[in-house]
């Protein structure tokens, strides 16, 4: 049902949707993916299981994140390397860098300056975009 008018804009009466709990991510081999997600970003692999004959679940997440990934290979509408925009947050972007090239990541681009604060690009080993970012001010929690 539609509710007040915000600036013009109709708005929707609340629903009960509290987060994203689990975001697909197209990878082509779900071991090499996570090893790159686990082992070079640091992730926690929260699950890698049979969910039926000829398709595992693997789900992994940053330590303490609400919001997993689940590397997957059965979406045909979804490429492996066609995600872009995975924007990932660092409390210690200088840090992180400095850490991740030691694992060999590339940031071909290295670290940029906005107003909102810095970040940099790169991808998996897929080709999927990813962005670690350090923002100067955070959406409140709670």
């Amino acid at each position: 049902m539609v509710g007040e008018l915000r600036l013009g804009v109709p708005t929707l009466d609340a629903v009960a949707i509290t987060g994203v709990q689990v975001l697909s991510l197209p990878v082509s081999d779900q071991d090499r993916a996570r090893d790159f997600y686990v082992d070079v970003l640091g992730f926690e692999l929260l699950r890698d299981a049979e969910m039926q004959p000829g398709m595992r679940w693997v789900q992994v997440a940053p330590r303490g994140s609400a919001t997993t990934i689940t590397l997957v290979t059965w979406f045909e509408t979804m490429p492996a390397g066609s995600n872009r925009g995975l924007v990932l947050e660092s409390d210690d972007l200088d840090a992180d860098v400095e850490r991740l090239r030691e694992r060999g990541l590339v940031f071909p681009e290295g670290i940029q300056q906005q107003p909102w604060g810095r970040f940099v690009t790169f991808s998996d080993p897929d080709g999927n975009g990813l962005v670690l970012q350090a923002t100067r001010a955070r959406r409140p929690t709670g």
